[in-house]
């Protein structure tokens, strides 16, 4: 870490002493003092710093006590609106925006998913109508996680029936305040709501909450949707961290559950996460140069693999044990905790992995066009205007 880096960061808990400056005070003076993201420009949290430096600025103030920002609990915006706003976010957007989202005060969510979509993100019918200085916005989201507590959302809504279905879709900022919004539960397989449906109804967008251009929603879905797969799958962990390392403790702690062949299936496992550990920080260190690509598809999918595996590896280990699950009430939870919580729960919420921030079939599709060059699926309804597809 350079000096001016560590002298700015002796300088904040000099000025601002976590053991008597309060929670948001002191995340409000660290974003200020460009030490959020030290990447982003100056004044929006950063000082234009190398990317590899966040590391070492994050393990200065946590040794001193400092507070982070719970980022588990707002990785939504963290990971997937705070990069849109900064590459397509017009200056007014950038300073209301950002601050609060790292501080965490604000809560985003994302309305992307619809249930007649499928898989198919890019045949989305949520209708955006121009009023004058304002959109109108109808229609049915899914699968949101936090909607249940977020203040905004990063929107995609169909603002032109008439063209091909990826050209007629425009971004939006949608406040979940608005009265036309409702929020419905998801009951899960867990038990758990940890997912909501949400219902648009004359929701009114100001055009001023439009990120980038009327028409190029897709284009700057692009830049969410590859930063939410390295954000799913690109974490840095430690070696036999994660589910391999919850897996592991099992087998040591219980060596009457053992048998051979589970032994060859942890040995793979183990294999597999460290694998998929360092091919992560390769990733990290292609963000530090630029914007993530479709490389983050790979890991994404790798992670999603292989926590289903570990998850059902644990629960054969177990036996009946492993079925066993403490809490199987109507919660509505705000992050998933994978480690910190029973087999049952672990086995059944990695069923949702391969469906969350895109489904496996699609990254492998993407995966095979766009990394490895392949020849792309044929599709008949490419250049077919949106209002003329089947549906």
């Amino acid at each position: 870490m350079s000096s001016d880096l560590r002298a700015r960061v002796e300088a904040l808990l000099a000025a601002h002493d976590p053991a008597t400056t309060g929670r948001p005070d002191f995340l409000r003076a660290r974003f200020d003092a460009g030490l959020a993201w030290v990447h982003f420009p100056v004044g929006l949290g950063g000082l234009g710093a190398p990317r590899a430096h966040q590391a070492l600025v994050d393990a200065e103030l946590a040794a001193a006590g400092a507070p982070d920002n719970d980022p588990r609990r707002i990785g939504i915006g963290l990971g997937m609106a705070a990069p849109t706003i900064l590459r397509y976010g017009t200056e007014e957007q950038k300073s209301r925006f950002l601050r609060p989202l790292w501080t965490g005060e604000e809560v985003w969510c994302q309305l992307f998913s619809e249930p007649g979509a499928g898989s198919d993100l890019a045949a989305l019918a949520t209708r955006a109508v121009r009023d004058g200085d304002d959109w109108v916005v109808d229609g049915q989201k899914v699968w949101t996680s936090s909607a249940h507590t977020a203040r905004w959302a990063i929107l995609l809504a169909r603002t032109d029936p008439d063209v091909p279905k990826h050209q007629g879709i425009t971004y939006f900022i949608c406040d979940m305040t608005d009265p036309g919004v409702e929020v419905r539960p998801l009951r899960q397989i867990t038990g758990e709501a940890e997912f909501n449906e949400v219902f648009l109804t004359g929701v009114r967008i100001p055009d001023a909450l439009r990120l980038g251009a009327v028409g190029e929603g897709w284009r700057v879905a692009q830049t969410t949707l590859n930063n939410e797969r390295v954000a799913i799958g690109g974490q840095a962990v430690p070696r036999e961290g994660g589910m391999i390392g919850v897996v592991a403790q099992t087998w040591r702690r219980r060596p009457e559950l053992r048998t051979h062949e589970l032994h060859q299936r942890l040995l793979k496992g183990w294999l597999d996460a460290e694998v998929i550990r360092l091919t992560g920080e390769r990733l990290r260190q292609q963000l530090a140069l630029g914007q993530p690509g479709p490389e983050g598809a790979a890991m994404k999918l790798a992670f999603a693999r292989l926590a289903q595996e570990l998850s059902g590896l644990e629960v054969e280990l177990l036996g009946e044990e492993g079925l066993a699950y403490d809490d199987w009430t109507m919660t509505r939870p705000q992050i998933v905790d994978f480690t910190g919580r029973e087999a049952g729960y672990r086995y059944l919420r990695a069923k949702g992995n391969s469906i969350e921030g895109g489904t496996s079939e699609i990254l492998r599709n993407i995966i095979a066009e766009r990394v490895l060059g392949l020849p792309a699926e044929p599709r008949t309804d490419k250049d077919l205007p949106w209002k003329e597809l089947p549906r």
